[in-house]
Formats: structure tokens, C-alpha cells, sequence
């Protein structure tokens, strides 16, 4: 590609080989995420994966999309652009594992004002690693260069990703009953939800945010919101095979009071013990700096949830120990219900 360029591209404000520099930086994350069925090397038109279905009868793929949203308006106030990736894939890749797929494979969209090419190679790495720790591989994505559109410091960050689970084996709410139990499965942090209230409360482009606080464990409100979002991929895979899930959800945007009855069949509804509940320091601080409602809190926010799972009675302890031994702290904080209110907080 050395003798591609437009003087008059360029003149728009498009550079093009720093397009080409990019992806000769980003190669080594990408190569990171690798899998056996990939079947393309980067630079194509298309990403190419073959599909194994070995010992699925009915093979469904399961699709997800997300963003990272305002919370990049944190990676740009700390000049900090490793982690976003790794927040991006969470975002597509916990909604697909909801339905008991294993995600296969992910591709980004990364649109800015100006492409420099070490801050993208940046964010890819943060996408690759998110791939890592869910299995995925990276085999695409684009870059667009976009002056005049995004100012030149900026960019947006988004991605979907694609997984398979057998027909007879998707998560459904279809067995669920009267005293199922709701386990919880910590959050890394604020995840990638609710920052343009978070932004609001500590007015991040005007106030301090780079300061430790005892609060917060010496990590300082930036470092502490830009907390990449924890990925659960490959744990609630091997409670797949252990027991019998009943339901699942992703705790993102509109918090317990939206995420969790996505999950629970009519006529039940889950009962949250509030005192269960282990809530993190970043959400005490959020509270108390914007004298926002618990409900509120707890209809935006993950609280320190990040997933919540459902299982019968008498295999809780079990799926405690198979989350525990895969390095994922999970602990029960309430119980399925007959109830007309999907999900009550108490």
C-alpha cells in the first residue's frame, strides 16, 4: 500500500496511510485472539469463520450489538484508551451468553475525527483482549476517519459479536418456579451504563477526577469509572454444563428494575434481599455526590451486580461452587417468587 495516497484526500483532513500504519500496529493484538476457525487475515473485505457444529443437533447463532456510549468521554479526559475495547466486547458478549451461546467471533467500528494510528492500536488492544478473556475471535472491523464530524481528539467505539448454542440447550425462563434462587455475580465497577449521569454528578469536564480518594480505595474517580466492564463469558459457560440455568441477565442500562425481569416469566417475580446486595464504594460516592434515590440508583445502575443467574433450590450451592472454582465470586441475594411485580428490592 506505500504508493496509496491522495494529496487531496489528505487535504480534507483523511489520512490514509496512517489508515495503513493502524492495522500494521494493531496485527500483534489481533493475532492474540485468534481461533480455529478463523478462516481470514485482516486487511479482506470480509471476515471469513468456519463453523463447527460437532454434536449440536439444531445449531442457532445468536447475535449482539452494543457500544461503549458516553463513558469514552472519560477515556478522552484521561488520555486513556486501553480499557474502552475490552468494555465494548463485554457489552455485546454477556448479552449473547444470557441465551447459553458461546461467543465465536467480534467485529469493531471505531469512527474518529482524526485516525492516529498509536491511539487506535490502542483501543484494538483493549478489543483483543476483551476477545481473549470471552474466547471471540477479532477477525474484522473498520476504521473511518471522519473530519469535520468528530472533533479531532474523539472517537466512537462499537461492535457486535456472534455466538452458537444448540437449540435444546438456550436459556429460557420456561422451568422456572416459586422458590428458585437469584444468584449475583459481582461487577468490576460502573460497567459501561448510566455515565451521562455519572458525568453530570462529578462534572467530569470541570471538576477534579485525577486525585485518589480513601473513598475509593487510593484509585481516583477517573481511574475508578473507567473500570473496564468484567466479562463472564467463560465461567458461565461451565455452569452451563454443570446445572440447569433457568434464566439469566446482563445488569446494564436501567439496572435491576429493567435487566431482571427480562428473565422472569409472568406470574413470578424475583425478590432482591437490598442487604444482600454488596454495593460498591463508586456507587455510595455516586449517591451521596448527586443525593440521587436508592430507586434510582438502583433503576440505573448495576449496584455491583454485573449478572444475575436463577437456579433451583437445591443446586444453588452447587453453582456457587462451579462459578467459585472458575474464578468467578458469585453469592445468592434472593429468591423467584409468585408475583404479579417482576422484581421487588426489599
Amino acid at each position: 500500500m506505500s504508493n496509496s495516497h491522495s494529496e487531496s484526500y489528505a487535504a480534507a483532513g483523511v489520512d490514509i496511510t496512517a489508515g495503513y500504519r493502524a492495522v500494521e500496529l494493531m496485527k500483534s493484538h489481533i493475532a492474540r485472539t485468534m481461533t480455529a476457525g478463523v478462516c481470514s487475515d485482516v486487511g479482506g473485505f470480509g471476515g471469513l469463520f468456519e463453523l463447527d457444529v460437532t454434536g449440536m443437533e439444531k445449531p442457532v447463532l445468536v447475535s449482539g450489538t452494543d457500544g461503549v456510549g458516553t463513558k469514552l468521554k472519560l477515556a478522552f479526559l484521561m488520555d486513556k484508551h486501553d480499557t474502552v475495547g475490552i468494555d465494548c466486547v463485554a457489552m455485546c458478549v454477556n448479552d449473547i451468553i444470557c441465551c447459553g451461546a458461546k461467543p465465536l467471533f467480534f467485529l469493531d467500528y471505531i469512527a474518529c475525527g482524526k485516525n492516529v494510528p498509536e491511539r487506535i492500536a490502542q483501543i484494538v488492544a483493549g478489543v483483543a483482549e476483551g476477545c481473549v478473556q470471552s474466547g471471540a475471535a477479532l477477525i474484522g472491523g473498520e476504521t473511518a476517519e471522519m473530519p469535520g464530524f468528530y472533533p479531532a481528539d474523539e472517537y466512537d467505539l462499537a461492535g457486535f459479536s456472534v455466538g452458537v448454542v444448540d437449540k435444546k440447550a438456550i436459556i429460557d425462563s420456561s422451568s422456572m418456579a416459586k422458590g428458585d434462587v437469584v444468584i449475583a455475580l459481582p461487577s468490576s465497577g460502573v460497567h459501561s451504563n448510566g455515565f451521562s449521569l455519572v458525568r453530570k454528578v462529578f462534572d467530569v469536564e470541570n471538576k477534579d477526577i485525577k486525585t485518589p480518594l480513601e473513598s475509593l480505595g487510593g484509585k481516583s474517580i477517573g481511574e475508578t469509572l473507567l473500570t473496564p466492564t468484567k466479562i463472564y463469558v467463560k465461567p458461565m459457560l461451565e455452569l452451563f454444563q454443570a446445572v440447569t440455568v433457568k434464566g439469566v441477565s446482563h445488569i446494564t442500562g436501567g439496572g435491576f428494575y429493567e435487566n431482571i425481569p427480562r428473565s422472569i416469566p409472568d406470574g413470578l417475580g424475583a425478590v432482591i434481599d437490598r442487604a444482600a446486595v454488596r454495593i460498591l464504594p463508586i456507587f455510595e460516592l455516586i449517591q451521596k455526590t448527586g443525593s440521587i434515590p436508592e430507586r434510582d440508583m438502583f433503576n440505573t445502575f448495576n449496584m455491583g451486580v454485573g449478572m444475575s443467574v436463577v437456579v433451583a433450590e437445591q443446586e444453588a450451592d452447587k453453582a456457587l461452587a462451579i462459578l467459585r472454582a472458575n474464578g468467578q465470586e458469585a453469592y445468592a441475594i434472593g429468591h423467584v417468587a409468585e408475583s404479579q411485580d417482576k422484581v421487588r428490592i426489599c
